[in-house]
């Protein structure tokens, strides 16, 4: 199978593209692969790194206002919108797959315009600008969430899920634990605010620390972010040689491994992250970031808080007291936490990037034989 694949901007519309093609490759090592994004994307990097070919567009993102940078973009889709069909006749795919930012828009379109088969994947509840304008052009929309199917109108609609979960639940929970040095007889409590780590997030930690030492049944795991870590490090320097009960870490390699052996997570929404813990069946506490396109994180947060698998704090009203106010009800409280766990795990999609692969074959097949 010859498949390409375009996603950029986030890690949230990068690494399901490459779980995708990894699942791919899992049933079909033969395949070949051709990513497109752009130059300045984080794409480029991650893409590289991961030892898939890689072209470039150069496009850029509506503003969801009237403004002369919309007139730009108009100019450059059109432009790359004609690139990408350079790229594609070249290539001669079987299957074109967006997973969703503005550089997927002008190839996904292009293949579309070309009878190519297409399909994107859409992760947030809420559908980004390129997904939304795709949906009406492609063989096939495939959504991470239940709730996103109401912001879609599509006769191909499919509620596979996120492929980010699938690899979660191959993880081992034992190890992520004995990596920690956490003993298997307490629960486990990872609070992590993204990737990179977050100061407000940092700050409540840092207030609610005092408190660890009443929960000597539970062991807090803090994951800063690299360039929080001195600082966190010194502000909790009086406490860290009496808190037999908390690790904190700069970051953490393993970590499918460690989320399979956490019991109670604090992190933001990210809908990637969503897809692991709903895989595993995690209760959470979810400080959506304020800081990200269309409010997406909030958005996803509140769909998991609805279905009864997640407490929200918003940034804005996070306190170190808020917090441990918060995690002192869950964990005091099991059979609430078995009931966020049993609707976790009601929402996870496991089996998303084999459902996923399957779409992709019949779509392939449904077009060979037209």
């Amino acid at each position: 199978m010859k498949v390409i694949v375009s996603g950029g901007g986030t890690g949230g519309h990068i690494y399901p593209a490459l779980s995708i093609i990894k699942e791919i490759k899992k049933h079909e090592p033969d395949s070949q692969f051709l990513y497109v994004g752009t130059a300045n994307g984080l794409e480029a990097d991650i893409v590289h790194k991961a030892g898939i070919p890689f072209r470039t567009i150069d496009i850029t993102g509506f503003k969801r206002k009237i403004s002369l940078h919309n007139l730009k973009t108009v100019y450059r889709f059109i432009k790359s919108t004609s690139l990408s069909k350079q790229i594609i006749k070249r290539f001669q795919p079987d299957i074109v797959i967006g997973t969703g930012g503005y550089v997927c828009g002008p190839v996904v379109y292009a293949a579309s315009r070309l009878s190519i088969p297409t399909l994107i994947h859409e992760q947030n509840v809420i559908p980004g600008l390129a997904n939304a304008f795709l949906a009406r052009h492609v063989s096939a929309v495939a959504v991470s969430f239940e709730g996103s199917t109401e912001h879609f109108r599509s006769d191909n609609l499919y509620v596979t899920g996120n492929p980010r979960a699938s690899e979660v639940v191959e993880a081992d929970g034992q190890k992520g634990r004995e990596s920690l040095g956490i003993p298997p007889h307490k629960k486990v409590v990872l609070i992590v605010g993204g990737s990179r780590g977050a100061e407000a997030i940092n700050r409540a930690f840092v207030e609610m620390s005092d408190n660890i030492s009443q929960m000597p049944d539970c062991h807090f795991v803090y994951v800063t972010g690299q360039i929080h870590y001195s600082k966190v490090k010194e502000q909790l320097a009086d406490r860290l040689n009496n808190l037999t009960n908390l690790t904190v870490k700069p970051f953490i390699y393993n970590m499918p491994d460690v989320l399979a052996g956490t019991d109670l997570i604090v992190n933001r929404a990210g809908a990637s992250f969503l897809a692991e813990i709903t895989a595993l069946g995690l209760p959470s506490i979810l400080i959506p970031s304020p800081y990200v396109t269309n409010n997406h994180q909030e958005k996803n947060a509140r769909w998991l808080e609805r279905e009864g698998a997640s407490k929200v704090i918003l940034e804005k009203e996070l306190t170190g007291q808020r917090l441990w106010n918060t995690l002192r009800e869950l964990l005091d409280n099991e059979p609430l936490l078995d009931k966020m766990r049993k609707a976790s795990l009601n929402l996870g999609k496991p089996e998303a990037a084999n459902q996923i692969y399957q779409l992709i074959k019949r779509l392939t097949a449904d077009h060979a034989q037209s």
